[in-house]
Protein backbone atom coordinates (compact mmCIF):
# COMPACT_ATOMS: atom_id res chain seq x y z
CA UNK A 1 0.00 0.00 0.00
CA UNK A 2 2.48 2.38 0.87
CA UNK A 3 4.30 1.34 -2.62
CA UNK A 4 1.34 2.52 -4.09
CA UNK A 5 0.88 5.47 -2.73
CA UNK A 6 4.69 6.29 -3.13
CA UNK A 7 4.04 6.26 -6.82
CA UNK A 8 1.02 8.08 -6.92
CA UNK A 9 2.61 11.01 -5.28
CA UNK A 10 6.06 10.83 -7.51
CA UNK A 11 3.99 10.57 -11.05
CA UNK A 12 1.01 12.91 -10.15
CA UNK A 13 2.96 15.94 -11.32
CA UNK A 14 4.08 14.48 -14.35
CA UNK A 15 0.60 13.43 -15.15
CA UNK A 16 -0.75 16.77 -14.36
CA UNK A 17 2.03 18.52 -16.71
CA UNK A 18 1.26 16.14 -19.38
CA UNK A 19 -2.52 16.74 -19.29
CA UNK A 20 -2.15 20.61 -19.04
CA UNK A 21 0.21 21.44 -21.12
CA UNK A 22 -1.22 20.08 -24.90
CA UNK A 23 -4.74 21.33 -23.80
CA UNK A 24 -3.85 24.94 -22.49
CA UNK A 25 -2.23 24.87 -26.12
CA UNK A 26 -5.05 23.48 -27.67
CA UNK A 27 -7.53 25.98 -25.99
CA UNK A 28 -4.75 28.93 -26.70
CA UNK A 29 -5.03 28.36 -30.44
CA UNK A 30 -8.91 27.56 -30.32
CA UNK A 31 -9.01 31.33 -28.55
CA UNK A 32 -7.10 32.90 -31.21
CA UNK A 33 -9.34 31.65 -33.89
CA UNK A 34 -12.11 32.33 -32.15
CA UNK A 35 -11.08 36.31 -30.97
CA UNK A 36 -10.94 37.38 -34.59
CA UNK A 37 -14.73 37.57 -34.68
CA UNK A 38 -15.48 39.02 -31.35
CA UNK A 39 -14.20 42.32 -29.61
CA UNK A 40 -15.26 43.87 -26.00
CA UNK A 41 -15.00 47.78 -27.41
CA UNK A 42 -14.40 48.66 -23.65
CA UNK A 43 -11.83 46.88 -22.75
CA UNK A 44 -8.42 46.77 -24.45
CA UNK A 45 -7.00 43.74 -23.08
CA UNK A 46 -9.17 40.54 -24.60
CA UNK A 47 -5.91 38.62 -25.94
CA UNK A 48 -5.53 35.55 -23.38
CA UNK A 49 -1.84 34.97 -23.22
CA UNK A 50 -0.52 30.89 -23.55
CA UNK A 51 0.40 31.45 -19.92
CA UNK A 52 -2.99 32.31 -18.66
CA UNK A 53 -4.26 28.76 -20.88
CA UNK A 54 -1.22 27.09 -18.89
CA UNK A 55 -2.80 28.04 -15.35
CA UNK A 56 -6.23 27.58 -16.11
CA UNK A 57 -5.69 24.12 -16.50
CA UNK A 58 -3.18 23.38 -14.79
CA UNK A 59 -4.39 24.66 -11.09
CA UNK A 60 -8.04 22.99 -12.01
CA UNK A 61 -6.43 19.69 -13.27
CA UNK A 62 -4.09 19.91 -9.46
CA UNK A 63 -7.23 20.95 -8.03
CA UNK A 64 -9.46 18.42 -8.87
CA UNK A 65 -6.80 15.52 -8.44
CA UNK A 66 -6.26 16.99 -4.83
CA UNK A 67 -10.20 17.02 -4.17
CA UNK A 68 -11.03 13.04 -5.55
CA UNK A 69 -7.97 12.02 -3.41
CA UNK A 70 -8.78 13.87 -0.11
CA UNK A 71 -12.58 12.24 -0.86
CA UNK A 72 -13.50 16.09 -1.09
CA UNK A 73 -15.22 15.16 -3.60
CA UNK A 74 -16.51 12.10 -6.27
CA UNK A 75 -15.81 11.59 -9.85
CA UNK A 76 -18.42 13.37 -11.26
CA UNK A 77 -17.73 16.26 -8.82
CA UNK A 78 -14.36 16.33 -9.47
CA UNK A 79 -15.27 16.39 -13.18
CA UNK A 80 -17.62 19.59 -13.08
CA UNK A 81 -15.16 20.90 -10.69
CA UNK A 82 -12.69 20.71 -13.32
CA UNK A 83 -15.09 22.53 -15.62
CA UNK A 84 -15.99 25.35 -13.48
CA UNK A 85 -12.33 26.35 -12.50
CA UNK A 86 -11.31 26.55 -15.86
CA UNK A 87 -14.11 29.18 -16.52
CA UNK A 88 -13.07 31.07 -13.32
CA UNK A 89 -9.77 30.89 -13.80
CA UNK A 90 -9.84 32.07 -17.40
CA UNK A 91 -12.08 35.04 -16.22
CA UNK A 92 -10.81 35.74 -13.27
CA UNK A 93 -7.69 34.92 -10.95
CA UNK A 94 -9.63 36.63 -8.32
CA UNK A 95 -12.57 34.11 -8.81
CA UNK A 96 -10.70 30.80 -8.40
CA UNK A 97 -9.29 32.17 -4.85
CA UNK A 98 -12.87 32.28 -3.75
CA UNK A 99 -13.78 28.86 -5.16
CA UNK A 100 -10.28 27.68 -3.42
CA UNK A 101 -11.09 28.97 -0.18
CA UNK A 102 -14.79 28.10 -0.58
CA UNK A 103 -13.80 24.45 -0.88
CA UNK A 104 -10.72 23.80 1.78
CA UNK A 105 -12.40 26.24 4.48
CA UNK A 106 -15.85 24.42 3.67
CA UNK A 107 -14.13 20.60 3.94
CA UNK A 108 -12.39 21.59 6.88
CA UNK A 109 -15.77 23.28 8.92
CA UNK A 110 -17.38 19.82 7.45
CA UNK A 111 -15.17 17.66 9.51
CA UNK A 112 -15.11 19.71 12.40
CA UNK A 113 -16.72 18.03 15.43
CA UNK A 114 -18.20 15.11 12.97
CA UNK A 115 -18.96 12.77 15.88
CA UNK A 116 -21.28 14.96 17.32
CA UNK A 117 -22.89 16.14 14.29
CA UNK A 118 -23.72 12.53 13.32
CA UNK A 119 -25.80 12.17 16.81
CA UNK A 120 -28.34 15.18 15.92
CA UNK A 121 -27.93 14.43 11.74
CA UNK A 122 -29.49 11.82 10.67
CA UNK A 123 -27.79 12.19 6.58
CA UNK A 124 -25.04 13.37 7.81
CA UNK A 125 -21.38 11.93 6.64
CA UNK A 126 -18.66 13.83 7.83
CA UNK A 127 -15.56 13.59 6.14
CA UNK A 128 -16.78 10.44 4.31
CA UNK A 129 -19.12 12.74 2.58
CA UNK A 130 -17.77 13.22 -0.94
CA UNK A 131 -19.40 15.91 -3.08
CA UNK A 132 -21.04 14.82 -6.02
CA UNK A 133 -22.00 17.01 -9.31
CA UNK A 134 -25.53 18.07 -7.88
CA UNK A 135 -23.57 19.84 -4.62
CA UNK A 136 -21.34 21.25 -6.64
CA UNK A 137 -23.18 22.61 -9.51
CA UNK A 138 -25.75 23.92 -6.65
CA UNK A 139 -23.02 25.60 -4.79
CA UNK A 140 -20.57 26.99 -7.46
CA UNK A 141 -23.24 27.22 -10.40
CA UNK A 142 -24.47 30.62 -9.80
CA UNK A 143 -20.66 31.64 -9.91
CA UNK A 144 -19.91 29.37 -13.10
CA UNK A 145 -22.91 32.22 -14.91
CA UNK A 146 -21.50 34.93 -13.75
CA UNK A 147 -17.77 34.11 -14.69
CA UNK A 148 -19.39 33.58 -18.44
CA UNK A 149 -21.07 36.88 -18.76
CA UNK A 150 -17.67 38.36 -17.16
CA UNK A 151 -15.90 36.71 -20.29
CA UNK A 152 -18.46 37.63 -22.98
CA UNK A 153 -18.83 40.73 -21.70
CA UNK A 154 -15.71 42.20 -20.28
CA UNK A 155 -13.34 39.87 -21.60
CA UNK A 156 -10.75 37.87 -19.37
CA UNK A 157 -8.51 39.35 -16.68
CA UNK A 158 -8.46 40.86 -13.14
CA UNK A 159 -9.80 44.85 -12.93
CA UNK A 160 -10.50 46.94 -9.99
CA UNK A 161 -14.10 47.25 -8.40
CA UNK A 162 -14.70 50.75 -9.90
CA UNK A 163 -18.09 51.38 -10.65
CA UNK A 164 -17.53 54.37 -11.60
CA UNK A 165 -15.51 53.96 -14.87
CA UNK A 166 -15.54 49.81 -14.86
CA UNK A 167 -19.40 49.14 -14.24
CA UNK A 168 -20.22 46.10 -15.68
CA UNK A 169 -17.20 44.29 -14.48
CA UNK A 170 -17.30 45.47 -10.76
CA UNK A 171 -21.13 44.58 -10.82
CA UNK A 172 -19.91 40.97 -11.72
CA UNK A 173 -17.21 40.23 -9.44
CA UNK A 174 -19.07 41.84 -6.80
CA UNK A 175 -21.49 38.91 -7.51
CA UNK A 176 -19.73 36.40 -8.31
CA UNK A 177 -17.51 37.17 -5.10
CA UNK A 178 -21.13 37.24 -3.08
CA UNK A 179 -21.82 33.86 -4.56
CA UNK A 180 -19.04 32.57 -3.10
CA UNK A 181 -19.18 34.11 0.27
CA UNK A 182 -22.99 33.44 0.63
CA UNK A 183 -22.11 29.22 0.35
CA UNK A 184 -18.82 30.00 2.37
CA UNK A 185 -20.79 31.98 5.51
CA UNK A 186 -24.04 29.57 5.78
CA UNK A 187 -21.63 26.12 4.89
CA UNK A 188 -19.54 27.69 8.22
CA UNK A 189 -23.02 28.83 10.41
CA UNK A 190 -24.52 25.33 10.06
CA UNK A 191 -21.24 23.51 10.26
CA UNK A 192 -19.43 25.40 13.08
CA UNK A 193 -22.43 27.03 14.11
CA UNK A 194 -24.49 23.97 15.03
CA UNK A 195 -21.40 22.43 17.57
CA UNK A 196 -20.30 25.89 18.77
CA UNK A 197 -23.30 27.41 20.46
CA UNK A 198 -24.02 26.17 23.92
CA UNK A 199 -27.44 26.70 23.34
CA UNK A 200 -30.11 25.28 21.15
CA UNK A 201 -30.61 27.58 18.05
CA UNK A 202 -33.74 29.14 17.23
CA UNK A 203 -35.99 29.12 14.36
CA UNK A 204 -35.31 32.31 12.01
CA UNK A 205 -39.44 32.71 11.26
CA UNK A 206 -40.70 32.65 15.62
CA UNK A 207 -37.74 32.80 17.12
CA UNK A 208 -38.73 29.93 18.66
CA UNK A 209 -35.98 26.81 20.10
CA UNK A 210 -35.58 24.17 17.89
CA UNK A 211 -33.42 20.76 18.30
CA UNK A 212 -29.48 21.68 16.35
CA UNK A 213 -29.54 20.88 13.06
CA UNK A 214 -33.13 22.15 12.37
CA UNK A 215 -33.12 23.89 8.77
CA UNK A 216 -33.86 27.21 9.37
CA UNK A 217 -32.50 27.30 13.31
CA UNK A 218 -29.91 29.75 13.67
CA UNK A 219 -27.46 30.96 16.75
CA UNK A 220 -25.64 34.20 17.27
CA UNK A 221 -22.45 32.48 17.27
CA UNK A 222 -23.76 30.72 13.94
CA UNK A 223 -24.56 34.41 12.62
CA UNK A 224 -21.32 35.46 13.18
CA UNK A 225 -19.21 32.56 11.72
CA UNK A 226 -21.37 32.99 8.63
CA UNK A 227 -20.08 36.75 8.94
CA UNK A 228 -16.29 35.51 8.89
CA UNK A 229 -16.51 32.31 6.70
CA UNK A 230 -17.90 35.01 4.16
CA UNK A 231 -14.91 37.62 5.45
CA UNK A 232 -12.48 35.16 4.27
CA UNK A 233 -13.79 35.04 1.11
CA UNK A 234 -13.82 38.76 0.37
CA UNK A 235 -9.75 38.63 1.98
CA UNK A 236 -9.12 36.39 -0.64
CA UNK A 237 -10.61 38.29 -3.46
CA UNK A 238 -9.14 40.95 -2.04
CA UNK A 239 -5.53 39.74 -1.80
CA UNK A 240 -5.88 38.54 -5.36
CA UNK A 241 -7.05 41.50 -6.77
CA UNK A 242 -4.27 43.96 -5.90
CA UNK A 243 -1.89 42.01 -6.38
CA UNK A 244 -2.91 41.19 -10.12
CA UNK A 245 -4.33 44.54 -11.40
CA UNK A 246 -2.06 46.43 -13.18
CA UNK A 247 0.01 49.13 -10.15
CA UNK A 248 -1.58 52.15 -12.62
CA UNK A 249 -5.31 51.24 -13.22
CA UNK A 250 -4.88 50.37 -9.30
CA UNK A 251 -4.00 53.70 -8.25
CA UNK A 252 -6.56 55.97 -10.06
CA UNK A 253 -9.05 53.10 -9.34
CA UNK A 254 -11.08 53.94 -5.73
CA UNK A 255 -9.76 51.55 -2.07
CA UNK A 256 -10.15 48.17 -2.82
CA UNK A 257 -10.96 47.28 1.01
CA UNK A 258 -14.30 47.58 1.16
CA UNK A 259 -14.09 44.09 -0.84
CA UNK A 260 -13.41 42.19 2.79
CA UNK A 261 -16.50 43.63 4.73
CA UNK A 262 -18.73 42.95 1.37
CA UNK A 263 -17.56 39.01 1.60
CA UNK A 264 -18.81 39.48 5.14
CA UNK A 265 -21.50 41.16 4.71
CA UNK A 266 -22.49 38.54 1.48
CA UNK A 267 -21.40 35.47 3.95
CA UNK A 268 -24.28 36.57 6.46
CA UNK A 269 -27.21 37.83 4.73
CA UNK A 270 -26.36 34.38 2.48
CA UNK A 271 -27.07 32.40 6.23
CA UNK A 272 -29.94 34.80 6.97
CA UNK A 273 -31.66 34.07 3.30
CA UNK A 274 -30.44 30.38 3.35
CA UNK A 275 -32.06 29.85 7.03
CA UNK A 276 -36.05 31.54 6.06
CA UNK A 277 -35.96 29.77 3.26
CA UNK A 278 -35.29 26.60 5.14
CA UNK A 279 -37.46 27.14 7.63
CA UNK A 280 -40.65 27.66 5.37
CA UNK A 281 -39.64 25.36 1.87
CA UNK A 282 -37.88 22.95 3.59
CA UNK A 283 -38.57 19.84 5.65
CA UNK A 284 -37.36 19.43 9.06
CA UNK A 285 -38.51 16.80 11.72
CA UNK A 286 -37.01 14.62 14.28
CA UNK A 287 -36.99 10.82 14.33
CA UNK A 288 -37.19 8.26 17.33
CA UNK A 289 -34.03 8.44 18.04
CA UNK A 290 -33.70 12.25 18.36
CA UNK A 291 -31.66 12.99 15.15
CA UNK A 292 -32.86 15.46 12.23
CA UNK A 293 -34.75 14.48 9.15
CA UNK A 294 -35.72 15.89 5.79
CA UNK A 295 -38.37 13.39 4.46
CA UNK A 296 -41.92 12.98 6.93
CA UNK A 297 -43.03 9.38 7.44
CA UNK A 298 -44.08 7.44 10.31
CA UNK A 299 -42.67 8.69 13.76
CA UNK A 300 -41.08 11.70 12.37
CA UNK A 301 -42.07 14.91 14.41
CA UNK A 302 -43.06 17.71 12.23
CA UNK A 303 -40.57 20.49 13.21
CA UNK A 304 -41.03 23.35 10.70
CA UNK A 305 -41.24 24.13 7.12
CA UNK A 306 -42.92 21.72 4.21
CA UNK A 307 -41.28 19.94 1.80
CA UNK A 308 -41.01 21.77 -1.26
CA UNK A 309 -36.97 21.92 -1.62
CA UNK A 310 -33.91 20.19 -0.80
CA UNK A 311 -30.80 21.20 0.76
CA UNK A 312 -29.07 21.70 -2.50
CA UNK A 313 -32.40 23.94 -4.05
CA UNK A 314 -31.99 25.97 -0.93
CA UNK A 315 -28.24 26.76 -1.40
CA UNK A 316 -28.22 27.17 -4.99
CA UNK A 317 -31.64 29.94 -3.94
CA UNK A 318 -29.78 31.39 -2.08
CA UNK A 319 -26.44 32.12 -3.62
CA UNK A 320 -28.34 33.29 -6.51
CA UNK A 321 -30.48 35.99 -4.47
CA UNK A 322 -27.08 36.91 -2.85
CA UNK A 323 -25.42 37.35 -6.22
CA UNK A 324 -28.09 39.75 -7.04
CA UNK A 325 -28.64 42.00 -4.22
CA UNK A 326 -24.89 42.36 -3.16
CA UNK A 327 -23.92 44.62 -5.99
CA UNK A 328 -26.38 46.84 -5.92
CA UNK A 329 -25.73 46.87 -2.06
CA UNK A 330 -22.17 47.64 -3.20
CA UNK A 331 -22.89 50.40 -5.87
CA UNK A 332 -24.46 52.84 -3.01
CA UNK A 333 -21.73 52.26 -0.33
CA UNK A 334 -18.31 51.95 -2.72
CA UNK A 335 -16.19 54.83 -2.47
Amino acid sequence: MESKNSNFYTFLPIFICSLAIPLSMFMWLGHLAFVKFTSHPEYDDNEIPPTRWLISVFVPVFFAVYGYRRKGVNASGAILGFIISIVLTVANYSFLGCLMVFFLSSSKATKFRAAQKAKIEEDFKGGEGKRNWIQVLCNGGMALQLALLYLIDCGPGERPIDFGRLYRSSWLGIATLSAFACCNGDTWASELGSVLARGDPFLITTRQRVPRGTNGGVTFVGLFVSFLGGLVVGLTYFLINIYTVDRAILLRSPSQLPLILIGGIAGLLGSVLDSLIGATLQFSGQDEKGRIVETPGKGIRHISGIRILDNHSVNLISSILTGVIMPTIAIHFWP
